[in-house]
C-alpha cells in the first residue's frame, strides 16, 4: 500500500492535489462543493419536484448537482472510477446533515441495476452509502425489495410509449405494507426513475415513500 501511494498517489477530483488515501477532495476544494442545505422534514425544491409525480413524504438531496461541479466529479468516481468507498465518504457527509428525529423511515430501499449492469460495473453504488446510514441510524436496509426488469432505457419516441415502460420498469419482489420507506438514489435529475420505484412501494401497501439522494440536478 505504501509503494501504491507512493508512485500512485491520491489526488483531489477537483485540483488534483495530492491528498490522504482515504479523502477525495482536498480541504480547499472541499468548500466549494454545493451543498443543499435541505431539511428532511421540511418542504424544499427536491421535495416539491418530487410532489409533481408521487406522493412524498418528506426528501433530501446532499448535493446539487451541476456539469463540471465537485459534486458531479465525485459521483463520477463513485460510479465508473471503482471507488466505492466514496459511498462511505458521502453517507457520513449526509450523516452530519440529516436529521431523522421527527421521521425515522422504517426501512431504507436503494434503487436496484440491472444485473447486467451490476456484473459489468461489479457493484450497485448506492450499497456501501445505504448500508452506512443503515447501521449508524439502526434502520433495516433492503437491496433486493426492488428488481429492475430492463437493461436499457426504452427508446420511446412517444409520450404514452414512455409512461408504459416507466410503469414497467421495476417491479416489487415482496409484500410491505404500512412501512414508511426511505428510498435512496445517487441523482435525482427528471424523476422518472424514482417515480417509476416509489409507485411500486406505494401500490404495494399502505406504505409512505420519503426520497434521499446524493445530489439533484
Amino acid at each position: 500500500m505504501f509503494l501504491l501511494d507512493l508512485f500512485f498517489p491520491n489526488r483531489c477530483v477537483e485540483c488534483n492535489r495530492i491528498i490522504p488515501s482515504e479523502e477525495v477532495v482536498c480541504e480547499l476544494c472541499f468548500d466549494q462543493i454545493l451543498f443543499t442545505h435541505h431539511q428532511f422534514s421540511a418542504r424544499n425544491l427536491l421535495s416539491e419536484k418530487c410532489r409533481l409525480l408521487f406522493p412524498v413524504q418528506n426528501a433530501f438531496a446532499l448535493m446539487q448537482f451541476e456539469e463540471e461541479s465537485t459534486s458531479q466529479k465525485i459521483i463520477h468516481q463513485l460510479k465508473y472510477g471503482s471507488r466505492k468507498k466514496i459511498g462511505k465518504m458521502l453517507a457520513n457527509w449526509t450523516l452530519e446533515k440529516l436529521d431523522l428525529n421527527q421521521n425515522k423511515p422504517d426501512l431504507l430501499v436503494t434503487v436496484p441495476l440491472h444485473q447486467k449492469k451490476l456484473k459489468e460495473r461489479g457493484y450497485n453504488q448506492l450499497h456501501l452509502f445505504a448500508n452506512t446510514l443503515s447501521e449508524t441510524l439502526q434502520i433495516p436496509c433492503d437491496h433486493h425489495l426492488i428488481k429492475r426488469n430492463f437493461y436499457k432505457k426504452a427508446q420511446a419516441k412517444k409520450n404514452r410509449d414512455q409512461r408504459i415502460f416507466n410503469e414497467n420498469l421495476f417491479s416489487i419482489t415482496r409484500k410491505i405494507t404500512n412501512q414508511h420507506v426511505l428510498l435512496i438514489d445517487d441523482v435525482f435529475t427528471t424523476g422518472n426513475t424514482m417515480s417509476a420505484v416509489a409507485w411500486e412501494i406505494l401500490k404495494a401497501g399502505d406504505n409512505n415513500v420519503s426520497v434521499l439522494v446524493m445530489a439533484m440536478d
